[in-house]
């Protein structure tokens, strides 16, 4: 893919449902850009609503844990933003957690972040100028029961991230983590309560903020919470 637009081009994975499809939703009035799922038909229809925003878009559908098939697709694309947003999350003890839920998580939340950073990357540090913006969470930094395996790859997020922003701030590009708290997605079983938490839009802000700074400033880290689980959002 060749940019020959003046608006630079964000790629944006787990772009089809959730955080991810409000990140390009906001992305779109301002880039063009690739979007990355597993789910043809859904990526589909998040593309007409960044369209009608104004956004040229390329879909792919594909399953990150292919590094191959993430290679074959994505190097050499002219990236200038890329949002790794993909993520899975099983939470149960970890008794009771099968080898298959322990690997889908790491393959997801921690090896395609490799696959997909690693296809992109040198085109930017070739360029001189990008930013990479990776989707983070406060159980990066915490624990909880049930978390053995998507905490322990939200802890290796943070780590990855400020080592990586060592290594290329200096070849012009930054590298941003987001960390949003409780979000309602459909991490969370059917019947809990969301009305407190915050919406996929709020975490689009956010990324909207740190890759919009002014090329000096970088945003590395940012923590977004909700204000309070005793009220809800329609309080305020």
């Amino acid at each position: 893919m060749t940019n020959s637009s003046p608006r630079p081009v964000a790629l944006v994975t787990g772009a089809s449902r959730g955080i991810g499809q409000a990140i390009a939703q906001r992305l779109a009035a301002t880039h063009d850009l690739v979007l990355v799922a597993r789910h043809a038909d859904l990526l589909a229809a998040v593309a007409r609503a960044c369209e009608a925003a104004g956004a040229t878009v390329q879909t792919l559908a594909l399953d990150l844990r292919d590094g191959v098939a993430a290679a074959a697709a994505l190097s050499g694309l002219q990236v200038d933003v890329l949002v790794n947003n993909a993520g899975v999350a099983v939470l149960k003890p970890f008794l009771d957690m099968t080898a298959e839920e322990w690997n889908r998580q790491v393959d997801v939340n921690v090896n395609a972040l490799y696959h997909v950073t690693r296809a992109v990357l040198p085109g930017m540090v070739q360029r001189g100028r990008g930013h990479v913006c990776i989707i983070g969470s406060t159980a990066g930094r915490n624990t909880f029961v049930g978390g053995t395996c998507y905490t322990g790859t939200k802890h290796f997020v943070m780590g990855f991230a400020e080592s990586l922003m060592l290594e290329v701030r200096d070849a012009g590009i930054g590298v941003s983590v987001i960390t949003p708290g409780s979000v309602a997605t459909e991490l969370f079983p059917e019947g809990t309560n969301t009305a407190w938490m915050l919406e996929p839009e709020n975490i689009a802000d956010a990324v909207a903020f740190a890759v919009t700074a002014p090329p000096h400033m970088l945003v590395h880290r940012l923590e977004v919470r909700p204000l309070s689980p005793k009220r809800p959002r329609s309080s305020f």
